[in-house]
């Protein structure tokens, strides 16, 4: 049997006619947060985004993987996480100097952006299929904005708790079945039992558990369950793409004192590049530059 920790859980009440995913992290958090140190806020503000990611990928078909990406000018500058279809997770915060997450995420500004990107295998591996869907930020948290997100934009009820501490992420996301399946008061007896969940225990109940304490009168049934975990898909062939990108004399200036180093931001893992292997790289930079990614 899979851990209670790491792992996504989906769930069906077939008679009130609600499907649900469960999401709940602890080495991967521990993982993903390793390379970086972040202000309270801001952690917890990552590891919900985290949450999310993990818990979207679990209701939509993605056969690449699901980002959640947060910006603004005010204090928190980028927020970025990351789930695949083949259960890995990764993100990062990046923060204005001094500054931690605001503890009301409407205080972001007017320009604050939040989206949910989806990026599937295309035809040509190089140019995958992306889908971007932007959601307002008029609520005070991560979870009531893509609450409201669902309701107005897929007009799909649905319900969403995400919590994060320092040892844990969780989350969990209800949604009503398309139709008119299930009971006529399915979606609202669901709803109420939803409400008596807390942030604290979520954290502290095992998947498992909680769907039993929460549901066990829905005759909650476990479709299936596949475990997390960090990884990083950054790579010295990307990094030699991203150089590239930046043209023979931006890359040749990184390299001034003796070597280039780029450091990938969401595993810490450093690359270097010699003067002379950055100038091999523009030998056969016609064939490099076609694929060349971001590490992002």
């Amino acid at each position: 049997m899979p851990s209670s920790d790491d792992l996504r859980t989906r769930f069906l009440l077939p008679q009130a006619g609600v499907r649900g995913v469960s999401v709940r992290l602890r080495q991967a958090w521990a993982d993903l947060r390793e390379p970086a140190h972040y202000p309270p806020r801001a952690r917890d503000l990552l590891g919900q985004a985290v949450a999310a990611a993990a818990l979207f990928t679990g209701h939509v078909k993605i056969d690449g993987r699901l980002s959640v990406q947060l910006r603004s000018s005010v204090g928190l500058r980028t927020l970025f996480t990351e789930c695949t279809a083949a259960g890995t997770v990764r993100g990062i915060v990046q923060l204005r100097d001094g500054h931690d997450a605001p503890a009301d995420l409407t205080a972001l500004g007017d320009d604050a952006l939040l989206a949910i990107t989806i990026e599937n295998p295309g035809l040509d591996p190089r140019e995958p299929q992306r889908y971007q869907s932007l959601v307002e930020l008029s609520a005070a948290t991560l979870d009531a904005a893509f609450q409201d997100y669902f309701l107005r934009s897929e007009q799909l009820p649905t319900r969403l708790l995400l919590a994060a501490d320092g040892d844990q992420v969780a989350g969990i996301m209800l949604q009503k079945l398309p139709g008119d399946e299930g009971d006529a008061d399915g979606w609202q007896r669901a709803g109420m039992l939803f409400d008596t969940l807390g942030r604290g225990e979520l954290l502290a109940t095992a998947p498992t558990a909680l769907l039993h304490r929460l549901f066990h009168e829905e005759s909650v049934v476990v479709l299936n369950q596949q475990p997390l975990r960090f990884a990083c898909s950054c790579s010295r062939e990307r990094v030699e793409g991203m150089l590239v990108s930046l043209g023979r004399e931006e890359a040749m200036a990184a390299a001034e004192e003796g070597q280039a180093e780029i450091r990938c931001e969401f595993c810490g893992r450093r690359y270097h590049f010699s003067p002379d292997q950055i100038a091999q790289l523009f030998e056969g930079a016609p064939l490099l530059a076609s694929g060349s990614e971001r590490l992002q």
